[in-house]
């Protein structure tokens, strides 16, 4: 579905409020922090139909709605402006992982961790020879939808087990280069609120796929530049494999 131009701009603040917040959006919060330029009626009535075609869900009894994951793939496809990581920012990666390019093992294991420590969500890496490797636990535990355990007992399951990790990463498909997965593409009830966002290497020796998972309100225009540029990283020292 098309989207007015008014449509869009309310969506994308909606998810940007509900990023920042983790609580659904009314329209008196859009009203006051945010200068739409239509009147109060016109938010709700938008509201409304964004409701209706799929794009926002009002969850229980409450006046604030939350984006699907329709929506969300929407605002990756159409709506963000991505934030570049600055040359700074990318030395300070490489000279993270630089020491260990030339074994294979420590070097996946230094990247995902260091992957985590930028984004602060839970980094994953899957090798076509069948080796997993993650880093950043606790940083799943900073964030409302990991409050349920059983959530969080689902994903710290699922990166433990290569096959079914590597399963979910196959199921990307397009081309992009960095792919999104939300909600139901990840193949569980419990992962209805989270999301991957990761990108598939391909080195001499091995392929695989690196990302990051968390709620699915990730902070897309952020992150898909920092998966981008870890992906070139690893391809970049594979050479030296």
């Amino acid at each position: 579905m098309n989207l007015t131009d008014r449509q869009a701009q309310i969506l994308k603040t909606i998810i940007e409020e509900y990023t920042s917040t983790a609580e659904p959006v009314g329209s008196i919060t859009l009203e006051k922090k945010y200068n739409l330029g239509v009147s109060p009626a016109t938010i709700r009535n938008e509201m409304v139909t964004l409701t209706e075609t799929g794009f926002l869900l009002q969850p229980h009894t409450s006046a604030g709605r939350t984006p699907t994951p329709m929506a969300l793939k929407y605002y990756v496809r159409e709506l963000i402006k991505e934030r570049e990581l600055s040359a700074a920012e990318e030395v300070a990666v490489k000279e993270k992982v630089w020491d260990q390019r030339f074994e294979v093992e420590k070097f996946l294991h230094q990247v995902t961790r260091v992957l985590a420590e930028t984004t602060s969500d839970l980094a994953i890496a899957c090798t076509s020879n069948g080796n997993v490797y993650h880093a950043g636990y606790a940083y799943i535990l900073d964030n409302p939808e990991f409050y349920d355990i059983d959530v969080a007992r689902e994903v710290l399951s699922l990166i433990d087990e290569f096959s079914n990790l590597n399963a979910i990463f196959t199921k990307a498909s397009g081309n992009e280069t960095v792919h999104v997965l939300v909600g139901d593409d990840l193949d569980s009830k419990w992962f209805q609120s989270l999301g991957l966002v990761f990108i598939d290497f391909k080195t001499p020796q091995l392929s695989g796929s690196l990302g990051v998972i968390g709620p699915s309100r990730l902070d897309y225009p952020q992150l898909i530049p920092v998966i981008r540029y870890f992906g070139s990283l690893v391809n970049d020292v594979s050479k030296n494999w």
